[in-house]
């Protein structure tokens, strides 16, 4: 898959890949369920998360594809890059144990 950036230069698209999926991830599993939870019905919590997935795909690709300054990639070093990816993943890990507390939490007690 190529993107191109407005310049019409390649760009590597993994970082917008990532973000979709993550936000897609994200969104379509715990939007329905937080939305049921606030007492929308099923439909509209999953209509809902899918609209607000389609707008962190639009401003992703805004600002990972269409903005990129591919000359400027270089400016930071694998390593720093590699441990800031390390360090992200107990994050996300944290995150998703955070967003399913509260639904594990109020149906045992229904």
């Amino acid at each position: 898959m190529y993107l191109r950036n407005r310049h019409g230069v390649r760009i590597d698209p993994v970082p917008f890949v990532v973000v979709v999926g993550l936000a897609f991830m994200f969104l379509l599993s715990f939007g329905p369920l937080y939305g049921q939870a606030l007492g929308l019905p099923l439909e509209v919590a999953i209509a809902l998360s899918a609209a607000v997935c389609t707008v962190v795909a639009v401003v992703a690709f805004y600002r990972q594809v269409w903005t990129c300054r591919p000359n400027h990639v270089g400016t930071v070093p694998a390593a720093v890059r590699a441990e800031r990816l390390f360090q992200l993943i107990p994050i996300l890990a944290a995150l998703l144990v955070a967003l399913a507390i509260p639904l594990v939490v109020g149906y045992s007690s229904n």
